[in-house]
């Protein structure tokens, strides 16, 4: 394993994770949630939303301290996701996948020259960074590539077509996958970081879908050309289990739980709503709602939990924190992602058959049929029957410590 995986000093931040999060209160409920209705109908990019969160600072709290960042921990950032996603999903979503790429640079290639002026420069600028890990032809694998990056001297070229490319035609840079070389095989990958002026993005699919329509994420044909040390230091077989996978499974997971809190507020609504119109009696509708509450209560311990643990470990020696590529790791970060991605949708119902017919209607200040829409797109996102069959390969073999 490279030695080069680095962490954030995690203290007690008490009091400045209170100011982020007073902060991103404000963010999700006066600009967020006041233009999701149009980011959802318009399937446009939610550039308020991202505007105030690059005014406020928030597109660097990944960055350790070290380089000036907030150096927020996983579970700090996880619960300022679920914050946003209140506000609108897609909002939150782009927030999470940005957060998983700084914490890539973060985490695998402080110490070398040319990422540690990034991650300075991220604190100063505020650049929003994208994903591009899938492409055409590897069924949605993101552990497997097709292209391969062309050397001459320093410079390397890298075309690659992705089947989605969240939000990238508004991002300021793009970490691409890519094999090592023409003749590596497919698993051996490497991540490459490319600047908006590095690259141009020709759209090859279209973007009208049922929810998350503000992530806005198109096939794309990327073309690239960067410096040599532009490419991560350390293996994609590396990053992605110990940073990015634990990263987007927590982050998607808080807001998935978001979008879900979302719904059961309103919820609460109608049957405060219905109790003030009976005074004395206890709607039939608020035995749902205590059943819901209980569930969200439930799913929140699960993502603060593994965040938590995530955490802990960070504390801990390069040794220790190897064990994120073991097989109890990976179980834990998949069982989170599958679960919390059939939780979401189901939470979101409940709440509409709480709430009723004003839940159903896209007119009312009640409804719910964004939240609805969004909350079905987490188990498409690497598909939840790819990470079962996994999970179900692991624990044929697997013993629990």
């Amino acid at each position: 394993m490279s030695s080069t995986l680095q962490d954030p000093v995690i203290q007690s931040q008490s009091a400045e994770a209170s100011l982020w999060s007073t902060t991103m209160s404000r963010i999700a409920t006066e600009v967020a949630a006041v233009h999701a209705a149009d980011v959802d109908a318009k399937a446009r990019f939610p550039i308020e939303g991202v505007s105030a969160l690059r005014e406020a600072g928030f597109l660097s709290i990944a960055v350790p301290r070290s380089h000036g960042g907030a150096g927020l921990s996983l579970l700090e950032q996880a619960r300022l996701c679920a914050t946003l996603g209140q506000g609108c999903g897609s909002s939150a979503m782009v927030l999470a996948m940005h957060l998983s790429q700084i914490a890539s640079i973060a985490r695998h290639a402080s110490g070398h020259p040319y990422f540690d002026a990034i991650l300075r420069d991220q604190v100063r600028r505020q650049w929003l960074l994208a994903s591009m890990t899938s492409e055409v032809g590897t069924w949605g694998d993101t552990r497997s590539s097709i292209c391969a990056p062309e050397r001459e001297g320093t410079t390397v070229r890298l075309r690659k077509h992705a089947t989605t490319g969240s939000y990238c035609a508004s991002a300021d840079a793009i970490l691409a996958t890519c094999r090592r070389d023409a003749d590596a095989p497919a698993s051996d990958q490497l991540l490459v970081f490319v600047r908006s002026a590095d690259y141009t993005l020709e759209q090859t699919t279209t973007w009208d879908t049922m929810g998350m329509r503000g992530t806005v994420s198109p096939g794309y044909l990327l073309q690239a050309q960067a410096d040599e040390q532009q490419v991560l230091p350390a293996p994609f077989a590396e990053i992605g289990p110990m940073t990015m996978v634990p990263y987007t499974h927590v982050l998607w997971s808080a807001l998935w739980w978001g979008i879900a809190a979302d719904a059961h507020a309103k919820a609460a609504s109608s049957v405060r709503a219905a109790a003030r119109q009976s005074p004395g009696q206890t709607p039939p509708t608020a035995v749902r709602l205590a059943e819901l509450s209980a569930q969200l209560q439930s799913a929140r311990m699960h993502w603060e939990g593994v965040a938590r643990d995530f955490d802990e470990l960070a504390h801990k020696g390069v040794e220790a924190r190897q064990a994120l590529t073991g097989m109890g790791w990976r179980l834990k970060f998949n069982h989170l992602k599958t679960q919390m991605s059939e939780l979401a949708p189901q939470l979101v119902h409940q709440a509409l058959q709480i709430v009723g017919m004003p839940a159903y209607k896209n007119d009312s200040p009640l409804s719910l049929g964004r939240q609805y829409r969004d909350a079905l797109s987490g188990a498409l996102m690497i598909n939840n029957d790819r990470i079962v069959r996994g999970s179900a390969a692991m624990l044929t073999i697997h013993k629990e410590d």
